[in-house]
């Protein structure tokens, strides 16, 4: 039996992983796949030359209708194509833009909006990153309190964002303001894109745990912004924000990232114990990844669940909260595997260099890191405390 009648897929569909296999092993750079495998941060120089490859090859939006530039493939096919990218070590695509405010333009951006900015998405033009969380705002994101006044043809935004992700490579954020404090809370946010070198904007860096530098907190002081960069309805921008998170926690890439973890975790174990030769045992290792694997299965099946129901338009329910908490504990739980191959005095060695990421007496660092960076997995984009409630909620209802 083929791997492809194994998956059930009809010959079209087999056809259609087959092209994207010989693709995959000819047009990615072995450079960029080289990062991937080894499990190292992938930087916006690795995402730009992908996006552009794929932009090239008419691919550059797997989840876009063909009218505003994407493929216009089912949620199969792009499940099929994030599975095939995964298993050859190729980067995923970047989520800011085309998997988050992209859609949010095409479903609510005007016609002069779409014209204007997605084409820029597409060709790596513009590089976003998003602005929803506050110190005061987080979990309960509708308490955010940095505002926009409007003033004559620009919006007058001050405030602060923080934990903001790559905002220090970005040229443009997206963010939820707040336009009227008239209305319940909800009701007076509003989305709208800033150019990052507008003035008034102060990026400062947060250092993290793991030393890989992406996390920040955006300062904005009278920043004008063209009020035809508010996306949606003033008001209104709560159900974009809704629309966004919704599509966040369900991409098609959340599995197929997880199996690329898996294998890259699998082959570091393998390496481990074949240089220990007999000083260590691995076994119980090697039994953990074997439960990470059953559980990345599970997940895959949730997520052909879920693709069954956005096919058929039934709705989705908890499933998005099942898959993202899901995603989030096997991550972790690969990443504990991978810091109990390296050993305990790499980690040691690492946190005695600083925790920084260029420490060049520590080879091992990367693993290091992804376990430091994987323990907000079950925190952002929601948590898992939350994800539970959402799903306790809907099979016991609310007390």
């Amino acid at each position: 039996m083929s791997d492809d009648t194994a998956r059930g897929e009809d010959e079209g569909l087999a056809a259609f992983r087959r092209e994207l296999q010989a693709f995959a092993r000819s047009a990615c750079p072995p450079e960029i796949r080289a990062v991937v495998a080894a499990g190292r941060k992938v930087t916006k120089r690795e995402y730009q030359r992908w996006q552009q490859i794929l932009h090239d090859k008419g691919w550059g939006a797997p989840g876009w209708p063909q009218e505003v530039g994407g493929t216009g493939w089912d949620i199969r096919q792009r499940l099929v194509f994030e599975e095939v990218m995964a298993e050859n070590d190729c980067p995923p695509l970047y989520h800011h833009g085309l998997g988050h405010i992209g859609p949010v333009i095409i479903r609510f951006g005007t016609a002069e909006q779409k014209a204007r900015l997605l084409p820029r998405i597409l060709d790596g033009s513009d590089w976003y990153c998003q602005g929803y969380s506050e110190p005061g705002a987080g979990s309960d994101l509708a308490s955010l309190q940095t505002s926009a006044r409007l003033d004559g043809e620009h919006y007058v935004i001050n405030g602060q964002k923080i934990w903001t992700s790559h905002a220090h490579e970005a040229n443009m954020i997206y963010m939820l303001v707040r336009t009227s404090r008239q209305a319940k809370k909800q009701e007076g946010i509003s989305l709208v894109l800033v150019p990052m070198d507008t003035p008034g904007i102060t990026v400062r860096p947060i250092r993290s745990i793991d030393g890989w530098p992406h996390l920040n907190e955006v300062f904005f002081d009278e920043v004008r912004v063209r009020a035809d960069n508010l996306i949606g309805e003033p008001g209104k921008g709560w159900t974009c924000a809704k629309y966004l998170l919704e599509r966040e926690r369900l991409p098609p890439a959340n599995v197929a990232r997880l199996e690329l973890v898996r294998r890259q975790v699998t082959r570091l174990v393998e390496e481990a114990a074949r240089q220990a030769a007999g000083r260590r045992d691995f076994s119980g290792l090697l039994h953990k990844l074997l439960l990470c694997e059953a559980d990345s299965k599970g997940a895959r099946v949730l997520m052909a669940q879920a693709t069954d129901d956005l096919i058929h338009q039934r709705p989705l329910g908890v499933q998005p909260s099942a898959i993202k908490l899901t995603c989030a504990d096997v991550a972790q739980r690969l990443t504990t595997i991978a810091l109990d191959a390296v050993g305990p005095d790499a980690a040691h060695r690492f946190l005695a260099e600083g925790g920084d990421g260029e420490s060049a007496g520590v080879p091992e660092a990367t693993w290091i890191q992804n376990y430091m960076f994987t323990r907000a997995r079950t925190i952002a984009g929601g948590t898992s405390e939350v994800q539970r409630t959402v799903i306790a909620n809907e099979l016991f209802g609310t007390a």
